[in-house]
C-alpha cells in the first residue's frame, strides 16, 4: 500500500487524512459551515504538498459526503463500514462502538452479532446538541467542558430533542441555576439519549471505543459515559485517532474502490461539483427586487411608538423589565406612554447581572430629574427579577403582550408573539382575550432555532437574516419540527444548496411552523382583520415577509416588536397607582451581590431541585420548589386536591403477609387505577402483594438500558423501573396482564385501553432481560367480563400456581370487584366534596384531566400542586365525567380514558367556576385526537383551552406561565363582564 485518502464530511465538519505506507503522516479537521463542496477542495488544495504528484487513491464517506462523492464521482463508502474498517485493523477485541458526529449518533455492536444502530433525522444527543447548548449558556464548546468538571449535582434535561432541551435549561438559568450543574447535565442528557435513543433496549457491555469529535474533545462528557456505563480504564477507550476514525476507515478501503487519481484530477473534480447548479426543491423568493424591500421597509416603519429624550425629561417614569426565555428586555416609560429608555439583548446565561448593569446604567440619569413611580416584571425570569431588584409587581408575559398591542391598536383582534422559546397567539372579541393559543414544550418554529442554527454557520443572528432576503432559491424545509430541518439542511447542502437559500427557508419554515402547527389556521380569514406581530423574531424581515406572504395580507409590526413585553409591564405599572416605587436604590445597588446554589428540599416526598439565589442583605429567592413549604408559606390547611387524594390512597395500601407468598404488581400505566382490583384480589387468594412503589427519576434510570423505543410516551418508559425495581426485590412473581378492554362505563363506543397500555407487558417481556428467571404472568384477561372472570384467571393462574382453585378464585373476584367500585366511589365522593369546598370558600375549579397515571408525581412532576398553590382546588376528570349525558364527538369514541375526558370537558362547559387544563404525554399518537376534540368542545360553549404536554421535562417554568396565563384571562373576562 502506497499512498491513500480518506475524506469524512459530517454534518458539520470536514475531516482528510493522508496515509503513506500504512502510517498517518497528516490530519486535516475544521468546520464547513454549511460551504460543504467549496471547504472540502479547500482542504485538498491545503494538502497539496503532502499529496504530491503520485496517483493515489481516494475514498469518501460522512453524512455529507454523498452528494460530493456523486457530484465528484468519487468512490463512496458508508460510515459504519468505514468505521468498521478502523476497528478490525485497530482495536479488534471491541465490543461496542459508540460514535458522536456533528449531527449524527450511531452504536455498533460487534460482539453478540454485528448490528448497528444510527439516530433518524433529529439530531438531539451530538455535537450540534452540545453546541447549541453552549451557545445558551454563553460559553463556547470548550468552556462548556471545563464548566462541567467543577459540577456538583445533575438536573434532569430531555436530550432526544435540542429545543425540548432548551424548554428544560432556559428556566434553570433564569432560576439563577450554577452553569457548572447544568453543563454536566448537559453532558448526561447525551449519555441517557445514547442509552436510551441508540441502545435502544440493547445494553451496551464489554469493551467499548469511543468514537467522533464530542468524545475526543469533551472530557466532561467522557466522564459521564463512563459512569453512567460502569465502564474502568480498560474497558472505556477514548483512542486518539477517534476524531479521524471514519476518514482513516474510508482511506483503508480506497484501496479496493475504484482506479486511482492524480492531485490535479482531484481538484479538477471537486471544482466542478462546486459549480454544479443545487437540485433541492425551491420556493418563490422573499424579495425579487431591491425596490421591493425599500417599500415593504417604509410601510412598517410608520408603525412606530414616540420616543422621548432622557436627558431633557423631566416627571415620573415607569419601568417594565421582560426577562424572557433567550433574552432581556427594559422600558422606561414617560407618564404620556413614549419611551424615555429601552435595552434588548440576549440573555447570556447570567439574566440578572444584564438587569444589574442595566439599572447601575438607568438610575444615575434618572436622578433628580425622574422619579420612578413604579415599576413591573415578566417573562420566564420574573419571579427571579423581582425578588433580586425589589420590582413592585410582576404579571404574566401574556397580558403584557395583550397590554401593549391593545395601546398600539385598540381595534386589534390577533395577536401573534414569536419568542426564543415561545410562540403565543391571543384571539381577541370584546376587548379582551378569548383565547389563547401557545407552543407545547417544543419550541419549534421559534426564534432561538435560527440564532442556533445561524451560529452554527458562524454568523450572527442578524447577519444570517439578511442574507436570505434576496435569495434566489429558498430551500424547502417543510413546516415539520425545526430539528427535523437539520436533515433537510444537510439534504441541500449536499445537492449544493447556498447559506442564502438555506436562510431564507429556515425563516419562511419558521412561519409554518407558528400558522400550521400553532394557530393550525386553514386560512388567512381566521387570525382576524387587525393583527399585530411581535417578539425579537419578527424583527428578522425576512421572517415578517414570509408571514404576509403565507397569509396573503399585509399585517403591522410594531417598531419596538422586540420590546412589547416590557412595554407591557410598563403600562401596566402605570396602572398600579403607586406615589413612589420599592426599586432598588443606587445606595442598595452598590452592595447588590448575587450568588446561587443547589440544594435539594427534603421536607416531603417530592425533593425538589431549589436553585437559593441570595442578593445580600439578607434577601433571598428559592426556586424550583413545588410547593410553598420551602419559602415557609404552607397553608394550615391545603386546598382539596384529587390527585393528591389519590395519590395517598395508593400509598396507603399495605401488603399483608401471605401464605402463598409474595407477588410483585409495577405499579405504573393503567395498574394505578386497577391496582384497588388486582390487590383485593391477590391478597384475598393469600398473596403477599409487594408494589414497586411511587416512579422515581433514580427508578427509570434502572431501567432505561432495556426501552426498545424513544418515541414512546415516558409513563411507558417507566415500566422498565418498575420491572427492575422488582426484581432487585428477589420477587420470583410478578404480574401484569395484558388487557384489551378495560372496564364498560358506558360512556363511549368501545371501552378499549390504548395499544401502549393494553400489551406493553409483552414488550417487557421481550426486553427486560431479569424477567427471563422469575416468572412473569402477563396472561391477556378481561375485567370487563365480569361473569366469566373467574374461570378465565384461573386458568391463566394455574401454570404457576397449581392448586389454585375455583372456588378461591371467585371468592377473589367478588373482592376485587367490591374493591374496585368503592375505590370508584370514594374518588368520586371525594370531587363533590372539592367542589362544594370551593363554591363555599369562593375559589376557582380546575378540572385537571389526563390519565389515571398522570397521579404519578414523577409524571406530572406537581403541576397539581403548582395549579394548588395559586389557591385552586384541581379535580380529575374521573370525578365528574358521570354528571352529564355522553358527550358526542366526531371521531369514533372507543377509548375508556378519552370518554372521560370528552364528558368532562362537557360538564365544565356547564360550570361557570371550572375550567379544564388537559394533561398529554409526549409520545402519544392517541391525543393528537383528543386534543383537537377537547379543544373544540370546551371553545364552541366561550370556554379556554390549556393544553400542557408532559415528558422527561421537570422545570414547571412553561406550565406555570400557561396556569397564569388562564387565570388571567378569566379574571380579564370576568371584569369585562362586570362580575
Amino acid at each position: 500500500m502506497k499512498m491513500t485518502l480518506g475524506i469524512d464530511i459530517g454534518s458539520t465538519t470536514v475531516k482528510l487524512v493522508v496515509i503513506k505506507e500504512g502510517q498517518v503522516v497528516q490530519t486535516w479537521y475544521e468546520r464547513h459551515l454549511s460551504q460543504v463542496r467549496s471547504k472540502t477542495l479547500e482542504l485538498i488544495q491545503q494538502a497539496k504538498e503532502q499529496i504530491g504528484g503520485d496517483p493515489f487513491h481516494i475514498a469518501v464517506s460522512g453524512s455529507a459526503g454523498l452528494g460530493v462523492a456523486k457530484a465528484a464521482d468519487l468512490p463512496f463508502i458508508q460510515e459504519v463500514f468505514a468505521t468498521g474498517e478502523v476497528v478490525k485493523k485497530s482495536v479488534p477485541d471491541t465490543d461496542v462502538v459508540i460514535e458522536l458526529g456533528g449531527e449524527d449518533a450511531k452504536i455498533i455492536f460487534f460482539t453478540g452479532g454485528l448490528e448497528e444502530r444510527m439516530n433518524g433525522s433529529c439530531a438531539g444527543g451530538t455535537g450540534a446538541f452540545i453546541d447549541q447548548m453552549a451557545t445558551l449558556l454563553d460559553v463556547t464548546p470548550g468552556e462548556l467542558d471545563e464548566l462541567s468538571l467543577r459540577s456538583e449535582k445533575i438536573y434532569t434535561i430531555a436530550s432526544r430533542c435540542g429545543v425540548f432541551a432548551k424548554s428544560d435549561i432556559q428556566p434553570l438559568l433564569n432560576q439563577g441555576a450554577r452553569k457548572e450543574d447544568i453543563a454536566a447535565s448537559i453532558f448526561q442528557a447525551v449519555v441517557d439519549q445514547t442509552i436510551t435513543g441508540l441502545a435502544q433496549g440493547r445494553r451496551i457491555e464489554g469493551k467499548v471505543l469511543f468514537l467522533g469529535g464530542p468524545l475526543y474533545y469533551f472530557k466532561g462528557l467522557q466522564r459521564q459515559f463512563v459512569k453512567s456505563l460502569g465502564l474502568t480504564e480498560e474497558t472505556a477507550v477514548f483512542p486518539e485517532m477517534g476524531r479521524y476514525a471514519v476518514a482513516i476507515g474510508a482511506a483503508l478501503y480506497s484501496q479496493q474502490s475504484g482506479p486511482q487519481l492524480t492531485y490535479d484530477q482531484l481538484v479538477e473534480r471537486l471544482q466542478r461539483a462546486a459549480t454544479q447548479a443545487p437540485q433541492t426543491r425551491r420556493l418563490t423568493p422573499l424579495f425579487e427586487k431591491e425596490e421591493e424591500y425599500e417599500a415593504f421597509c417604509d410601510r412598517h416603519a410608520k408603525a412606530s411608538v414616540p420616543l422621548a429624550s432622557l436627558e431633557d425629561y423631566q416627571g415620573d417614569a415607569y419601568l417594565g423589565v421582560d426577562c424572557g426565555s433567550t433574552t432581556t428586555k427594559l422600558v422606561l416609560m414617560a407618564q404620556d406612554g413614549s419611551i424615555l429608555y429601552d435595552y434588548y439583548s440576549a440573555n447570556k446565561g447570567n439574566p440578572v447581572e444584564i438587569v444589574r448593569r442595566q439599572l447601575e446604567t438607568l438610575l444615575p440619569l434618572c436622578q433628580g430629574r425622574i422619579t420612578i413611580k413604579a415599576s413591573a416584571a415578566t417573562g420566564y425570569g420574573e419571579d427571579l427579577i423581582k425578588h433580586a431588584f425589589n420590582i413592585d409587581a410582576g404579571l404574566v408575559e401574556t397580558m403584557s403582550h395583550f397590554k401593549a398591542a391593545r395601546s398600539f391598536n385598540p381595534k386589534v383582534d390577533f395577536i401573534l408573539d414569536i419568542g426564543g422559546q415561545d410562540i403565543k397567539c391571543f384571539k381577541v372579541r370584546n376587548d379582551s382575550i378569548d383565547s389563547i393559543m401557545l407552543n407545547e414544550a417544543c419550541s419549534s418554529g421559534c426564534g432561538s432555532f435560527i440564532s442556533t442554527f445561524a451560529q452554527s454557520m458562524g454568523y450572527d443572528v442578524e447577519e444570517f437574516a439578511k442574507l436570505g432576503l434576496f435569495s434566489k432559491y429558498p430551500v424547502d424545509l417543510g413546516s415539520r419540527c425545526t430539528v427535523f430541518m437539520n436533515s433537510s439542511v444537510k439534504q441541500a447542502q449536499k445537492e449544493g444548496a447556498t447559506v442564502e437559500d438555506i436562510s431564507a427557508g429556515i425563516s419562511i419554515s419558521v412561519v409554518k411552523n407558528a400558522v400550521y402547527k400553532v394557530i393550525r389556521a386553514s386560512s388567512a380569514q381566521e387570525l382576524g382583520e387587525n393583527i399585530v406581530v411581535q417578539g425579537g423574531t419578527f424583527l428578522n424581515d425576512a421572517v415578517l415577509r414570509a408571514f404576509e406572504m403565507e397569509l396573503g395580507r399585509p399585517v403591522v409590526r410594531p417598531r419596538i416588536a422586540g420590546l412589547m413585553g416590557a412595554y407591557g409591564a410598563a403600562l401596566y405599572a402605570r396602572e398600579l397607582g403607586l406615589s413612589r416605587s420599592s426599586l432598588i436604590t443606587i445606595e442598595q445597588l452598590s452592595q447588590f451581590a448575587h450568588t446561587s446554589k443547589s440544594t435539594v428540599c427534603g421536607l416531603c416526598g417530592n425533593h425538589c431541585n431549589l436553585t437559593v439565589n441570595s442578593f445580600g442583605g439578607g434577601k433571598r429567592y428559592i426556586s424550583g420548589n413545588r410547593c410553598e413549604r420551602p419559602l415557609g408559606r404552607q397553608q394550615s390547611e391545603p386546598l382539596p386536591n384529587l390527585y393528591r387524594y389519590k395519590l395517598e390512597k395508593i400509598k396507603a395500601l399495605v401488603p399483608v403477609e401471605g401464605w402463598r407468598g409474595k407477588i410483585g404488581i409495577p405499579l405504573g400505566l393503567n395498574m394505578l387505577e386497577n391496582l384497588p382490583f388486582w390487590f383485593a384480589f391477590f391478597t384475598k387468594l393469600g398473596f403477599e402483594v409487594i408494589l414497586s412503589g411511587i416512579s422515581t427519576r433514580s427508578m427509570y434510570i434502572k431501567g432505561q438500558f432495556s426501552i426498545p423505543s424513544d418515541t414512546v410516551c415516558y409513563p411507558a418508559k417507566l415500566l422498565h423501573g418498575h420491572i427492575e425495581t422488582l426484581l432487585e426485590q428477589g420477587i420470583k412473581n410478578i404480574f401484569y396482564p395484558c388487557m384489551t378492554y378495560n372496564f364498560d362505563e358506558k360512556t363511549g363506543d368501545n371501552h378499549y385501553n390504548c395499544p401502549v397500555v393494553a400489551y406493553y407487558p409483552e414488550l417487557l417481556h421481550a426486553n427486560v432481560e431479569g424477567l427471563n428467571n422469575v416468572n412473569f404472568i402477563y396472561p391477556h384477561i378481561g375485567i370487563h367480563k365480569r361473569n366469566t372472570f373467574a374461570k378465565k384467571i384461573r386458568e391463566e393462574l394455574l401454570a404457576f400456581f397449581p392448586e389454585l382453585t375455583l372456588r378461591e378464585c371467585r371468592q377473589a373476584t367478588e373482592a376485587a370487584y367490591e374493591a374496585y367500585e368503592q375505590w370508584m366511589a370514594d374518588v368520586k365522593a371525594e370531587g363533590r366534596r372539592a367542589i362544594d369546598i370551593a363554591r363555599e370558600m369562593g375559589k376557582k375549579i380546575v378540572v385537571l384531566s389526563g390519565r389515571p397515571y398522570h397521579i404519578d408525581p414523577e409524571i406530572n412532576h406537581g403541576i397539581d400542586e403548582l395549579i394548588s398553590s395559586f389557591g385552586i382546588v384541581v379535580v380529575s376528570e374521573d370525578c365528574v365525567a358521570d354528571l352529564v349525558e355522553p358527550a358526542k364527538v366526531q371521531v369514533l369514541n372507543q377509548w375508556t380514558y378519552h370518554a372521560r375526558l370528552y364528558n368532562a370537558a362537557k360538564y365544565v362547559c356547564t360550570q361557570p367556576d371550572m375550567q379544564l387544563v388537559q394533561l398529554v404525554s409526549f409520545g402519544c399518537g392517541i391525543d393528537a385526537i383528543t386534543t383537537d376534540e377537547v379543544r373544540e368542545i370546551l371553545e364552541s360553549r366561550g370556554k379556554l383551552y390549556t393544553q400542557l404536554k408532559i415528558d422527561e421535562i421537570t422545570n414547571l417554568g412553561a406550565v406555570k406561565i400557561r396556569i397564569r396565563s388562564l387565570l388571567e384571562a378569566v379574571n380579564e373576562r370576568e371584569r369585562n363582564n362586570g362580575v
